[in-house]
Parts: C-alpha cells; structure tokens; sequence
C-alpha cells in the first residue's frame, strides 16, 4: 500500500462500516483489473542489499524515479518513501526491506496490465541501472540472513517489526525477506462478492504451486518450494488464513465487517505521527476503549488503513485481493491477472469454478493450503492431486478469456498472457523445482547464478 489514507470523517455506527466496502460494487462494464508486484532491490556489484541512504540507495532511487515519471512524491517526515500518479492511478511504494512496488493503475485488460509492466520496468532500468541497482524477481530474497536486510524509514513498519516476534515465528520474514506479485479484482453485487472470494479461497493453492518461486533460504535449499507461502502459515494467525467462515451461511459485507472488527490493530495516524496500538482491537476503538486513544473514535481513514493490514489469502476491500502467489521474473508476471481474470470475470468459468470446489470441506482446504508449500503440485485434495485442478482450472481461465474477446493489436485475445502457465504445466514442474534442478546441476550448487537469471 504505497499510501496510508486521510480520510478524517468520523465514524459513528458499524453501518457506515459495511456501506465503507459496499461502495466498492460495479457494473461488470466498469470492472477492473489492478497489479501490485514486488521485487528485491540488489547491488549490481556483489548482489548485496541496497541500503535506502546514500546516493545510490533506494531514496536517490525514487528521487530519480519521481524526476524522470513527475509523479507526485509520498513522503514520510524528510524522506521521499513513495510516488503516486495523480492522474492515472498506479503508485510506486516500498516494503519493509527495500523491496519495490508497482501497484498498478486499474485497467480495462490483461493487454493494458502488460504494457503498464513493460513500460514501468523499462523506466525503473533508465534510473537503476546507472546507480548500480538491479531487481530480482523471487518470491524470497535467496543469499541474505534477515541480519543483512536494511530498514525502510517507515513509521508503520517500525510498530510491526515490534509487534510481528509476539505473534509468529516468520513475521520479520515476511516483512523483510518476501515478495509477492498480487491481482485486484471487482465484483458487481455482494452475492457476486461472496462467490468470487469463496472460489479464490478455494483455489489460492493453486496460484501458489503455479507461481511457486521461493526454494532458497540463505543459500541452500530450504525445503520448500514456496518458502513464503510457509512463512504465512506463523507470521499472525489472527489476521491470514482461509477464512472458513466465510463459506458459511449469512457471509457477506457485515460478516467481513464483524471479523475485521476484532483482528487486532497495529497503528492509528494523526497528523505525521504513527501511534501503537498493536495488539488492540478495531472494535474496541470503535467503542472508544483503545487505552492510547481514550475516549476518540475512528475515523474512515483508521478503518482503511487497518483493512489494509489484514492478510488472509484473499482480502476484500473495496475490491478482493488475490494474495497467494510468490513474486516473479518478469515474464510470467502478467500470467497471475490472466488467470484469475479467466476464472472471475466470465460467468460461465466462475460457475464452473464454482462447481469445482464447493463440495471441498473447511479442513480439506485447509490440509491443502498446508501441503501446497512443501509438496507443490503433489498436494492432494480428496483423491485428486493439485497438478490436476490446476489444469482443470487453466482450461477455464483460458475459456473465460477466449470468451471476454478483449483483443490486442495483433489479433490475439487476453488467453495469450497464460502461456507461461501452459508450459509449466506441460512440463510438470513448478517454478522452484525447475530452479532446484540448476542448483543442483548447471548452478553447481549456488544460487548467484539467480541474480542473472530471474533479474528484472
């Protein structure tokens, strides 16, 4: 989230609440499709991490960025921490460890998100390259200790890395060592709400073994194929997960309402100033019991600003978040909005997807979502191994995209963007396999090789 919200209206009863994320309904004609991805800064000397102070650190990054884009700049006391395009939407931000983040305008298609991407990576080279700065595209960072890993000057981040050791053994992990490429998606009704997030739950496994990409910790192996994927699992089991009430009769904007109300806190705003409140609950400032605020209700920007620091595999704001795939290079990015799109965004392959998963009970979502990690396609769901619903499910999302009929400049629908999901399940490997089997051969059992390989 490249900027925490200013909206100061007062909030003074849980309706305002719901009507807060049921503004968020469109008509299909007005749906849209937005892409944040993430990727790990490094020096093209060594590949060591790049600090943000210096004139070749992230700051004077984003101080050539905002130069060369005149984009506004987001700043945090005297340090520039951020950009955002007034005009067009996308917006430039960092992650707690340097990791840097496009979030993509919203677009009309598949074909629009690729070249949004192309050109971004094109403008962050013009100013990277010449400060000695190149970008990786994993979903973990695969040759640093945690040790090793500067700190963004962020307010927001300093509460959090307070806060993550109290709650799970990988927080500081995920914040510093992980990126992930994510879509963002509409719905057109809260019914429409409710079946889109209930099939993503469901199929976020999926994404994650596809997109797999994270096997290196430090540089060996670390047993898994999404490494951050597991890291979800003991980061903060109060605010990620599967959400298996949302399956349940009666979801819909007040039941997301009524859990977010009780995820405990990290931070209110006022003014520049990040106040702690980790560990305290949104409803209890609602009441106006929060013991560092006495007495002073939210306001809808404290609201906003806390739904962005939920993390379940899909997180519904004012539109559903996509949250299950590891970052990649380049040239399978745009492959995670086709294929959710495919599966969400044509009636007939939601149904479809639909079908496929709502038989599955609340623990075998949950064994799989499990599995995924370590086991990848070898993940089991009933009787059938994940390897074959992904292929159920890449035959949809092709359909759907076939069906939306949205065609480039030359001739060819959204359905192309899923030919790097088509080859990966030709061959059978995940990413991360495919990865361990050039450790263990051509790469000679080092992972420096990736920084040439998967570099932006």
């Amino acid at each position: 989230m490249a900027r925490d919200q200013l909206d100061m209206t007062p909030l003074n009863s849980r309706d305002e609440l719901v009507a807060w994320l049921e503004a968020g309904v469109k008509s299909p004609a007005e749906f849209r499709i937005g892409t944040e991805h993430e990727k790990t800064p490094f020096t093209l000397d060594g590949h060591h991490p790049v600090p943000y102070e210096g004139a070749r650190g992230i700051g004077a990054l984003l101080e050539g960025m905002q130069i060369l884009l005149g984009w506004e700049p987001i700043m945090e006391g005297p340090h520039i921490i951020g950009l955002h395009d007034v005009t067009g939407g996308g917006a430039i931000s960092l992650e707690p460890g340097g990791q840097f983040e496009l979030s993509g305008a919203p677009l009309e298609t598949v074909h629009q998100t690729h070249a949004e991407l192309m050109a971004h990576l094109a403008q962050v080279r013009e100013v990277a390259t010449p400060l000695g700065i190149g970008f990786l595209g994993l979903g973990m960072t695969p040759s640093w200790s945690r040790s090793e890993i500067p700190v963004m000057p962020k307010g927001r981040y300093k509460i959090m890395t307070n806060y993550m050791p109290k709650v799970g053994r990988y927080g500081l992990d995920m914040m510093y060592r992980t990126c992930t490429v994510q879509t963002n998606l509409d719905f057109s009704s809260e019914a429409d709400m409710v079946k889109k997030l209930r099939v993503s739950v469901a199929l976020q496994p999926v994404a994650t073994a596809l997109f797999a990409n994270s096997p290196f910790t430090e540089g060996k192996p670390n047993g898994f194929l999404s490494f951050r994927s597991e890291i979800w699992r003991d980061t903060d089991n109060d605010r990620s997960g599967m959400l298996p009430w949302a399956f349940e009769d009666g979801m819909g904007f007040e039941r997301w309402v009524d859990y977010a109300l009780d995820v405990p806190m990290y931070f209110v705003k006022r003014g520049d100033s990040y106040i702690d409140v980790a560990g305290s609950s949104f409803r209890d400032f609602f009441d106006g019991k929060n013991d560092k605020l006495p007495g002073e209700r939210p306001t809808l920007s404290d609201w906003a600003n806390h739904l962005s620091t939920i993390f379940p595999e899909v997180r519904l704001k004012r539109y559903l978040e996509m949250r299950g795939a590891d970052g990649q290079p380049w040239g399978r990015l745009t492959a995670l909005p086709a294929f959710w799109v495919g599966l969400l965004y044509d009636d007939t392959s939601l149904d479809a997807a639909w079908e496929l998963v709502k038989g599955w009970s609340a623990e075998e979502r949950q064994a799989l979502r499990d599995e995924v990690p370590r086991l990848g396609f070898k993940a089991k769901i009933g009787n059938r191994f994940l390897f074959e619903i992904a292929k159920d499910c890449l035959v949809l999302a092709h359909a759907g995209l076939r069906r939306r009929g949205r065609i480039d400049a030359t001739g060819l629908d959204e359905s192309r963007h899923l030919a790097p999901l088509d080859r990966i399940l030709d061959n059978g490997h995940t990413p991360a396999e495919e990865m361990l089997e050039k450790y263990n051969g051509a790469w000679r059992g080092s992972v420096e090789p990736a920084y040439d390989e998967f570099a932006f």
